[in-house]
């Protein structure tokens, strides 16, 4: 049966926002959090599992791995990066099915060329919008209940104009959420929102070229939900830099003044109840 959770909060037209995950212990945690939708970023799940920057170099049996494991591990409903589909029309007809396979909620969809980079970095290259259309159309063509939506990169190489044209045939393509990506303003913000009559989502990205305005700012101005893809990436590596320079100068492996997560929690958070239940259940007498 579908999970109909992200769909259901699009219909409420109130503001929602999704946290971006970079591994299981953030999935956990955020089901700990009470989020109902969890966003599967490329970047830091590339990142994370294997020690690689998002420039097209993770394959899709890969990426899938990373999104099947995420599903099964949270609770919550998940939206997926696909980066480009990885590769041809035929490659996004693959994915969507693979995607949806693993219980996926919602595709996100680029117009990146192929291998495409990290949507707040230099060197992108837009496909033609004609190529972006179609993927789309395959897309939705190749699902059966999973939202697809697309996201425009064209921001940086063809302006507000561009993105617009594009997010509009993008729209006619049927992609049920629009992503502009890597808008710089609020104005730009307010600009995209205005035009559609369907969901359009922003990216929150710590460090990134988006302004990090708050959530009741985001939904006046218009959107449905925002994903937060850096923010649970870059607290925790903050935290696991200072609790590392503490134990080197240190040798202080219980430092003063640093939130340490209860490991019995986490124990409990990860199935070892599970386990130890088996165990007794099992064990030889």
């Amino acid at each position: 049966m579908p999970d109909t959770r992200l769909r259901d909060l699009l219909a409420s037209r109130k503001f929602f926002a999704v946290p971006g995950v970079q591994d299981m212990t953030a999935a956990v945690i955020a089901d700990r959090a009470g989020f109902p939708v969890v966003y599967g970023s490329g970047y830091w799940l590339t990142a994370s599992a294997y020690g690689l920057p998002d420039a097209g170099i993770v394959s899709y049996t890969q990426m899938l791995d990373r999104m099947d494991t995420l599903k099964r591990t949270s609770k919550a409903a998940v939206i997926a990066d696909a980066d480009t589909g990885f590769g041809s029309l035929l490659n996004v007809h693959h994915t969507v099915k693979g995607y949806e396979a693993a219980g996926i909620s919602a595709i996100q969809i680029e117009d990146q060329e192929f291998p495409k980079k990290c949507g707040h970095t230099p060197f992108k290259r837009i496909v033609p919008v004609e190529e972006m259309v179609q993927k789309i159309q395959v897309a939705v063509q190749a699902r059966r209940d999973m939202l697809v939506i697309a996201r425009s990169d064209a921001r940086q190489s063809e302006g507000m104009d561009g993105t617009m044209r594009r997010l509009e045939a993008y729209a006619k393509a049927g992609a049920d959420i629009l992503f502009p990506e890597a808008l710089t303003s609020e104005e730009e913000m307010r600009q995209a929102c205005a035009a559609f009559d369907r969901p359009v989502m922003a990216n929150l990205s710590n460090g990134g070229l988006t302004p990090m305005l708050k959530a009741d700012t985001l939904a006046d101005i218009g959107f449905s939900f925002a994903i937060y893809p850096a923010l649970t990436s870059v607290v925790a590596m903050a935290a696991m830099e200072q609790a590392l320079i503490k134990l080197r100068d240190a040798g202080d492996a219980d430092p003063a003044g640093m939130p340490i997560f209860d490991f019995k929690a986490f124990c409990e958070l990860i199935g070892f109840q599970d386990v130890w239940n088996f165990e007794r259940k099992w064990a030889k007498r």
